[in-house]
């Protein structure tokens, strides 16, 4: 290993106004080195990356790269002097082929030298063949090719200045078992190259035959830094990702009166956006008056499976409701019907008031019914009846979430889907949300599902439990065996 690091980062901040989204953060990789840098979403990783690189400005701190100091460089200049970046998404210029999309990045950066030279062409070959390309998809466009070889090009792209220190984000999102096996194996070549490698992504697990070392984020500051044994076994990183002691009260299932025939069934469900595997294979079921909660760190795919669930996507694989197919439905028809879906944007009228989000609704109630409801949702979120009159736009956080859920209550679902609802809210917030779904669980016949990365807000609520990691559901079972199975797999 080199004894000068290629990349040396110091005190560095970030704020965007009152939101401190990195605080002096610090930490050095060498040449022929892996650091994994790690947290939840939201902890300030890809502000990291975006100050090496340039695409944000810092406002404190230091970044140097093979020892020039770097830190507030436009972008062109940091990649210039031997940085290059992996984007999560891919961008190739979907109208050139492959071999023109790695020329591009070949070329001379100054007005005088706008041409490629006579050498370009053999340059960008052995580019793509030195990360997996063939010959034989060099000629064909972007949009022919499957997910794994678009990381492919991208990889490509940012090694063609032969960068010292090389930024991956999330570097195996969307990809399949085998593509991913395929891709550490390039990822440890640049290594072996004597490259300075950061890999960005959620959880140890993804990234841990691979790295050397792991840095955990949360909220913009480093809580752990070593090994990725160390740092999964470390306190505050398993409080971060699984919270403190669970207490749980799971209903047995057959103790729900469809046990035999549930109220829906998700069987072999896939979908993909793009070339990218959303969802493989998903089956899972939930009982009428169940509560389940579907556990996954960010990009597991929760999103996605439960908005095939409510009719926005295409899938294959078959949702039956109460052994009725919901393929044809439109999503209007399925809320209509009582599969509601509380979105994680939330999505509301900001521009109305607390009570007209409700009003909205609840339009298909009679009006004598409509008011019923309100006041009953006043009493499940008090705050909402003092606030009936505001507009939700100046509502807090936890209040816009308090009147998103409210307002699919509204709705009377039978089914009420949860899309990270504890997402940025305060612990007093989480709270009263928690006692509202045990209220609704202890005094409705409702049945809910709940996605959440909280897994100390999750498993109290929940009757049973799915993991989904990567587009799979890799656990089921009840909440009190979670810890002991899943906990540390889950880090």
């Amino acid at each position: 290993m080199a004894e000068t690091a290629h990349l040396e980062v110091s005190g560095l901040t970030k704020r965007f106004g009152g939101l401190v989204a990195v605080k002096d953060m610090s930490f050095a990789v060498r040449g022929g080195e892996i650091l994994g840098l790690i947290g939840p979403n939201g902890s300030g990783k890809s502000t990291v990356m975006k100050l090496i690189m340039g695409i944000e400005r810092p406002d404190a701190g230091s970044v140097r790269i093979n020892g020039t100091e770097v830190a507030g460089w436009p972008s062109h200049k940091v990649a210039r002097i031997g940085a290059g970046i992996v984007f999560q998404h891919s961008r190739p210029l979907h109208r050139q082929t492959v071999l023109e999309n790695i020329k591009l990045a070949l070329l001379p950066d100054k007005l005088t030298r706008l041409l490629a030279d006579p050498e370009t062409d053999a340059r960008a070959r052995a580019i793509a063949a030195r990360v997996g390309l063939s010959d034989a998809v060099l000629g064909r466009r972007p949009a022919t090719l499957p997910f794994a070889d678009l990381r492919k090009i991208e990889i490509a792209k940012a090694i063609a200045r032969d960068p010292q220190v090389l930024l991956i984000d999330e570097p195996f999102a969307g990809l399949t078992s085998s593509e991913t096996g395929a891709f550490s194996d390039l990822i440890c070549q640049l290594r072996d190259d004597g490259r300075a490698l950061l890999l960005v992504d959620h959880n140890v697990k993804s990234v841990a035959r691979l790295v050397d070392r792991v840095l955990a984020m949360y909220v913009g500051e480093r809580i752990a830094e070593g090994t990725a044994e160390e740092v999964m076994r470390n306190e505050t990183v398993r409080r971060v990702y699984l919270g403190g002691s669970i207490e749980t009260a799971a209903r047995p299932e057959s103790s729900f009166r469809d046990s035999a025939a549930p109220f829906l069934e998700v069987s072999n469900v896939s979908v993909q956006y793009g070339k990218a595997q959303a969802l493989q294979d998903v089956s899972l079921h939930v009982h009428a008056g169940e509560f389940v909660s579907i556990v996954g760190l960010n990009g597991a795919g929760k999103t996605t499976l439960f908005n095939t669930i409510s009719g926005f996507l295409p899938y294959s694989g078959e949702i039956r409701r109460e052994g009725l197919v919901l393929r044809g439905q439109s999503a209007a028809a399925i809320a209509r019907n009582g599969i509601v879906q509380c979105p994680e944007g939330r999505e509301l009228f900001t521009d109305m008031s607390v009570r007209e989000n409700l009003d909205v609704g609840g339009q298909h109630l009679p009006p004598a019914d409509g008011a019923a409801q309100i006041d009953w949702l006043f009493d499940l979120f008090p705050i909402l009846r003092d606030r009936q009159k505001q507009n939700a736009g100046t509502l807090s956080g936890g209040e816009q979430q308090m009147l998103t859920i409210a307002r699919a209550l509204m709705m009377r679902p039978k089914l009420l889907i949860l899309d990270e609802p504890t997402l940025g809210l305060a612990p007093v917030i989480l709270e009263q949300l928690s006692k509202a779904l045990e209220r609704l669980r202890q005094t409705t016949p409702i049945t809910v599902l709940l996605g959440e990365q909280n897994v100390t807000f999750a498993l109290p609520h929940a009757d049973r439990v799915y993991v989904l990691e990567h587009a799979r559901i890799v656990w089921e079972g009840g909440p009190a065996r979670f810890a002991a199975e899943v906990g540390t797999g889950y880090l």
